[in-house]
């Protein structure tokens, strides 16, 4: 249709709009969501005596997500995409109103499990929409617009989320974003209808065995996550549950992503990389302000805010310059900044230095992971056809949410071991210094498709 070559104003003229917004709409309210929960968690955790189970609260939620992509991005490669986004946007409020409700810790932990499965089935189908709606040339600008959606959370989200908590009560946060993403949902729904979101050429791949490799990879990763309460035999249920997830994320991925192949699988375990490192580090970063400098739940979220301003900022830079920039110069800088970022966390918690040094520390993490995260994104549609966009679009998402998923699962682990020697906090963040440099090795080896033209 004639949406597809004609470029116009950008994304916000009168063709794409609407769907702009609501889209839009529905990424601010999962930043809004996923910073709050980031910033109230520990109080939650402390109000459900669910200590054990806070690492598990957010591992959980990005292992179930897995299934999430795999299931939206077989549903968008074999047909339209309103049926899948739909699911998923149902999926995500259901999981929200039994966190809200949730009278203990391990019931909240199962309302995260199901708001995983429309987190991630939400993300891909709004990827899609994005390669099915807009022309090539608008990919880039669209996804900086997602990444600028985190602007108000970052300015509102953990401050606001810390004082609903503080002067109302925490279950708000969640039944709160349960009620708005109904209606965000309605407003882009109603100007999807009558759209042609269908592919000519619908995907004959077989679906089966990658939604049991998937299921496989969020089993591995909840073990991984508990393991730390199987006593003796808490290190092989890790070594399992690793081999597991290692052997299961294969047909889920790009061939030859574990190994760096240079392109696709290269974009792809970059993610995985830079999300593991970033989002393992960041549930610490407001538990270390509270538990370590007296913070209130409400300051504390500010602790986020720095970081999330710097990834907008970023992200409107790439958008812009990212081309001119090149991808083997952002990778550099990117991980550079997310590398700093994570080693100031770890300076902080050793020598307890000003939490004025450890927040804006972090807000060079948000500036890597700006320019990082969008062209990530660009790249992937640019080596993508009608037929893999939803394969590729969820393998990238799969990465993210196994990169984190087993990054945190494996911090909780080593926090809680460390938790009485004084070191638990360093340990984290070295943690995720560690992987922010092991994504040089993809991010030197990402190539071009044709994203100069597409972005």
């Amino acid at each position: 249709m004639s949406s597809r070559t004609d470029t116009g104003n950008g994304v916000w003229q009168a063709q794409y709009v609407w769907v702009t917004v609501g889209a839009v709409a529905l990424i601010f309210l999962a930043a809004m969501q996923s910073l709050a929960v980031t910033t109230v968690m520990p109080i939650v955790s402390a109000d459900l005596d669910g200590e054990a189970l806070y690492a598990v609260a957010f591992a959980g939620t990005l292992a179930t997500s897995v299934i999430g992509m795999v299931a939206a991005g077989a549903w968008c490669d074999r047909g339209g995409v309103l049926p899948p986004l739909t699911t998923a946007v149902a999926l995500f409020v259901v999981g929200l109103v039994i966190a809200g409700f949730a009278g203990s810790m391990p019931v909240l932990v199962a309302g995260r499990l199901v708001q995983g499965l429309g987190t991630g089935a939400q993300t891909v189908a709004l990827y899609v929409v994005v390669a099915r709606v807009y022309p090539a040339a608008l990919h880039g600008r669209v996804f900086a617009a997602f990444s600028a959606a985190w602007v108000i959370p970052s300015l509102i989200g953990p401050f606001l989320a810390g004082a609903v908590t503080e002067y109302l009560h925490w279950r708000w946060v969640f039944l709160g974003v349960a009620g708005l993403t109904v209606v965000a949902f309605l407003l882009v729904l109603t100007r999807l209808l009558g759209r042609t979101l269908g592919t000519d050429e619908p995907s004959t791949a077989p679906v089966v065995r990658r939604l049991l490799c998937a299921v496989a990879v969020a089993v591995g990763a909840l073990t991984l996550s508990l393991a730390g309460g199987l006593g003796a035999f808490a290190w092989v249920a890790v070594a399992a549950s690793a081999v597991v997830i290692a052997l299961a994320a294969r047909p889920l991925l790009p061939r030859g992503t574990l190994r760096a192949v240079r392109g696709l699988p290269s974009v792809v375990l970059m993610r995985g990389l830079i999300a593991g490192a970033l989002f393992g580090a960041e549930i610490y970063v407001p538990y270390l302000l509270i538990d370590e400098y007296g913070f209130s739940p409400t300051w504390a979220g500010l602790g986020l805010t720095s970081a999330a301003i710097a990834w907008a900022a970023a992200s409107d830079v790439q958008g812009r310059i990212g081309d001119s920039l090149g991808n083997t110069r952002i990778s550099l800088i990117g991980v550079a900044l997310l590398a700093l970022a994570t080693a100031a966390a770890a300076i902080a918690a050793v020598w307890s230095l000003s939490p004025v040094f450890l927040i804006a520390g972090w807000a060079l993490a948000g500036g890597g992971m700006g320019l990082m995260y969008p062209r990530l994104t660009v790249l992937t549609l640019a080596y993508s056809t009608p037929q893999n966009q939803g394969f590729n679009s969820s393998a990238l998402s799969i990465s993210e949410a196994i990169g984190s998923a087993t990054t945190i699962a494996a911090m909780g682990l080593v926090f809680t071991a460390l938790v009485t020697t004084g070191s638990a906090f360093t340990a984290v963040f070295a943690m995720a210094l560690a992987l922010a440099l092991l994504a040089l090795v993809p991010g030197l080896r990402l190539g071009h498709a044709h994203e100069a033209r597409t972005s």
